[in-house]
């Protein structure tokens, strides 16, 4: 799915109602074992960690690595057409791990302490940039070919709904790589009225400005205008909700070096000052 659009949160999320521990990794920080980096093993200590070292626990958490598209062979290559050392190998020393195997995490390599993999569910995410390019051209192919072929592309292009795993083969996934993962689940880009939903949550970056300046002595005023004002330009960044906090970040900048002169006033969620908040309970 596209950046910002809860591949994380929804794994986090997924791990709180399931009550296991979860580890998180990025698969850019992943090395094969003899080359500077994190290796394998250190993913599966991150578990046992999380885990508050119960093995048993552990076996039955999950592991969350991230950015995994960044190990295809296409972004193995460099500027001038080299491979990136390292890439496809952690995508082989994965293979093992994933499908089962005992791991011997004892710094000193005496089994004493294992961990078997077998019952960890591991999750792969990524944003894949430029596989929409791929599906499309394999989608179109019979759109364009032979009398009456149209060359106009579908409109719903950019959609990843039909990918295939033949789609990763040729992104530069490794077959045995993919074949690991039975499910391929895809997340939407988030949309204007998505945005609007994220900021009207408890905990979303708008309700923890509402308590910043609420512990300061400053009113905060959240209407549905300010929100789909804030939505529309967060969605303009096309950065998924992680724009929310830098839009929100540019709107309350100025009254948040002013909180301690706004002491008692009423302000909105565009960071204009709208009045005393004596006169408002006056009027």
């Amino acid at each position: 799915g596209p950046t910002g659009s809860g591949k994380t949160y929804l794994v986090k999320t997924l791990a709180r109602l399931l009550d296991v521990p979860l580890a998180i990794a990025d698969a850019t920080s992943l090395t094969e074992a003899g080359y500077i980096g994190d290796d394998i093993e250190s993913v599966v200590s991150k578990l046992l960690a999380a885990a508050d070292n119960d093995v048993e626990k552990a076996e039955q958490g999950i592991i969350f690595i991230d950015e995994i598209d960044k190990l295809s062979g296409t972004s193995s290559k460099t500027a001038s057409g080299s491979t990136v050392i390292g890439r496809e190998g952690v995508q082989q020393a994965l293979l093992k791990i994933i499908e089962g195997d005992m791991v011997d995490l004892s710094e000193s390599g005496n089994g004493k302490n294992m961990i078997d993999t077998t019952q960890i569910l591991f999750i792969c995410a990524g944003a894949f940039d430029g596989l929409s390019d791929i599906i499309n051209r394999r989608v179109n192919k019979s759109y364009s070919i032979g009398f009456g072929g149209s060359l106009n592309e579908r409109e719903d292009s950019r959609c990843l709904s039909d990918v295939t795993t033949q789609d990763l083969y040729d992104y530069g996934m490794m077959r045995e790589f993919v074949g690991r993962f039975p499910k391929i689940a895809i997340m939407e880009d988030v949309t204007t009225e998505f945005l609007e939903n994220v900021l009207e949550m408890d905990n979303s970056v708008l309700r923890q400005y509402e308590r910043i300046f609420e512990n300061e002595g400053v009113s905060m005023q959240i209407n549905s205008e300010d929100i789909c004002y804030i939505a529309e330009k967060a969605y303009i960044k096309d950065t998924g909700c992680r724009a929310l906090r830098s839009v929100c970040d540019e709107l309350l900048e100025d009254v948040l070096f002013r909180i301690k002169e706004l002491k008692g006033k009423r302000i909105n969620a565009r960071g204009e000052v709208l009045s005393d908040v004596c006169e408002e309970y006056q009027e």
